[in-house]
C-alpha cells in the first residue's frame, strides 16, 4: 500500500487531500519508506530530514482538516538538489571543499517557494562537486545509480533528483541545469524534466555559471511538473535576470491540444550521431504528434556546431568558481573538475567575448526559426545510460562531458526552453528521451506539448 501511495502524482496527492481520503502524513511516510527501501542502493539522497518532514506533514495535515491549504503543494512530498540553498539543511554541492559547520539559515527562491505553499521538504539529493559534469557522482557522496538498472548511471548532474522522482522518493523534485542537468538525467532515469525560460526561475545566489543555470523541475508526470513550476517561478528580488509573473498559473491553462501547430524535427541538431535504438523510438514518438493534428517538418541541421561556445563559458566559469575557495583546498577536487578548471584558467578575455558574441548569434538565429516552428523536437541524448563511475560514454574518445550531451547545451545557450520526457525503452530496458523545446518565453507552449504527448503515450516506472 504504501508503494502504491509513493507513486501518486502531487496532482493526485492534493485531490485526495480535498476529498479527506488520505494524509500528508501518509505520504509523507510513504516516500520515507521507498527512501529507506531504495537509497542504500542506488544513492538519490544524501541527507535525509525524517523528523523535520514528519512535523511539516502534520502541519499540513492540520490545514486540510480546516480545509485551509497555504498553497497550491501543501502536504506533497519533495526534494531538493544539495546544490540550492535549504534553510536549516547544510547544501554541501557534493563537494569535500565546502565546510557543513555554518549557519543554513537561507532559503534559495524555489526552496522558499515550496515551503510557502506547504510543501514536504524530505531533503537533499545528490549532485557531482558543484554540478560540474553529465553524471552524478563525487568525492563527497560516491556513486548515484540508475534505477532501471544501477550498474548504469542515472546521468547528471541532478542525478539523485531524477533517481528520486523515478522510484517515488517523494513526488516533486528540485534540479538544475547549466548544460542540460535536468534533460540528460530525466531521459536516462525515464522521467519528466523541464528547464524553462532563463530567468524564469528565480535563483540565488547565482551560479558561477552565469545565464547557463538554470532551476527546474524535475517529477513523474507533465502536470506535476507544471503545478510545480507555477509555484518555483514567482519572481524573487534578489535575482536581477528574474521575469515578471505571468498572469496565469501554468497549470491551469495545460489543455494538451496541439492541433494545427508548426513541429520541426531534428533528428541531429548539428550532425550529431545518434545510437539507432534511440534514433527509431524518438522518430516513432514524433509521428504521435502528427496523430494529435500538429504538422510536422523534417529539418535535419538546425544549428552550426556549438561545442567550443558552450565550453568556454562553461569552463569559465568552473575557473571563477575555484578561485572562491582557498588554494590549500583545491587538492580535494574532482580530478576531472579540476581539469576543467585549468582549461578555463588558459581562456583568453577575447576567447570569451568572441563566444559570447557567437552565443548571440545562436539566439538570433533560433529566434528567426521559431518564427517558422512553434516548436522543435530533437532526441535529449544521443544514447542510452552507460556504466556508472564513468564521466564519459565507454570505448568512445570523448574528452569532456560535453562532448556526448550534443542536443542539451545548446539550449542553455540561448537561453529557451526545453523539456525531456520519456519515449521508450532500449532493448535492454534502458529509458529514451524527447527533447521539446520551444522559444523564448514559450514555456506554456511546450509543456501543453509535453502534455499531449504523455497523454498518448503513458510513462512507465523501473521494476524495482
Amino acid at each position: 500500500m504504501q508503494d502504491d501511495l509513493a507513486f501518486l502524482t502531487a496532482v493526485e496527492l492534493i485531490a485526495l487531500y480535498r476529498a479527506h481520503k488520505l494524509s500528508p502524513v501518509e505520504a509523507t511516510e510513504a516516500a520515507l519508506a521507498a527512501i529507506m527501501r531504495h537509497n542504500a542502493t542506488l544513492n538519490a539522497y544524501c541527507l535525509i530530514d525524517r523528523d523535520s518532514a514528519l512535523v511539516q506533514a502534520r502541519a499540513s495535515e492540520a490545514r486540510w482538516q480546516r480545509n485551509e491549504p497555504c498553497g497550491l503543494v501543501d502536504g506533497v512530498p519533495v526534494s531538493i538538489k544539495d546544490l540550492v540553498l535549504t534553510q536549516g539543511l547544510p547544501t554541501k554541492r557534493g563537494s569535500l571543499l565546502v565546510d557543513a559547520n555554518q549557519s543554513w539559515t537561507d532559503d534559495a527562491p524555489s526552496s522558499a517557494r515550496l515551503r510557502a505553499h506547504g510543501a514536504v521538504i524530505l531533503g537533499k539529493t545528490t549532485t557531482p562537486e558543484f554540478g560540474w559534469k553529465g553524471v552524478t557522482d563525487s568525492p563527497l557522496t560516491g556513486i548515484t545509480r540508475n534505477p532501471w538498472n544501477p550498474a548504469m548511471t542515472p546521468g547528471g548532474s541532478s542525478g539523485g533528483a531524477a533517481v528520486a522522482a523515478a522510484t517515488g522518493m517523494g513526488a516533486l523534485h528540485i534540479g538544475t541545469d547549466g548544460g542540460g542537468s535536468i534533460r540528460i538525467p530525466a531521459s536516462f532515469s525515464g522521467i519528466v524534466g523541464f528547464k524553462a525560460t532563463f530567468g524564469r526561475v528565480p535563483a540565488f545566489p547565482l551560479s558561477p555559471f552565469g545565464s547557463l543555470a538554470n532551476v527546474g523541475p524535475m517529477t513523474r508526470s507533465v502536470a506535476d511538473a507544471a503545478l510545480m513550476f507555477s509555484v518555483i517561478s514567482r519572481p524573487d528580488p534578489r535575482d536581477p535576470y528574474t521575469l515578471p509573473i505571468e498572469p496565469a498559473d501554468y497549470h491551469e491553462t495545460l489543455n494538451g491540444n496541439i492541433a494545427g501547430w508548426r513541429i520541426a524535427f531534428s533528428p541531429t541538431l548539428s550532425g550529431a550521431t545518434v545510437d539507432a535504438e534511440v534514433a527509431a523510438s524518438v522518430a516513432k514518438a514524433v509521428a504521435r504528434f502528427e496523430a494529435l493534428g500538429a504538422k510536422v517538418d523534417l529539418v535535419d541541421r538546425v544549428l552550426d556546431p556549438s561545442l567550443l561556445t558552450f565550453q568556454t563559458h562553461w569552463f569559465g566559469g568552473a575557473a571563477f568558481l575555484l578561485s572562491q575557495f582557498p588554494a590549500e583546498k583545491h587538492k580535494l577536487l574532482d580530478p576531472g573538475l579540476a581539469q576543467v578548471v585549468e582549461l578555463g584558467r588558459k581562456i583568453s578575455l577575447m576567447d570569451h567575448l568572441n563566444a559570447v558574441k557567437a552565443r548571440e548569434a545562436m539566439s538570433t538565429h533560433m529566434g528567426q526559426f521559431h518564427q517558422r516552428y512553434d516548436l522543435l523536437v530533437t532526441p535529449t541524448m544521443p544514447i542510452p545510460a552507460f556504466q556508472a563511475g564513468h564521466d564519459f560514454p565507454p570505448h568512445v574518445a570523448h574528452k569532456q562531458w560535453s562532448d556526448w550531451t550534443p542536443f542539451t547545451y545548446p539550449f542553455n545557450l540561448t537561453r529557451q526552453p526545453a523539456i525531456s520526457l520519456p519515449c521508450g525503452l532500449t532493448s535492454t530496458g534502458l529509458p529514451i528521451g524527447l527533447q521539446i523545446v520551444g522559444p523564448l518565453y514559450g514555456d506554456r507552449a511546450v509543456l501543453n506539448a509535453a502534455r499531449a504527448f504523455e497523454q498518448s503515450h503513458p510513462f512507465q516506472r523501473p521494476k524495482l
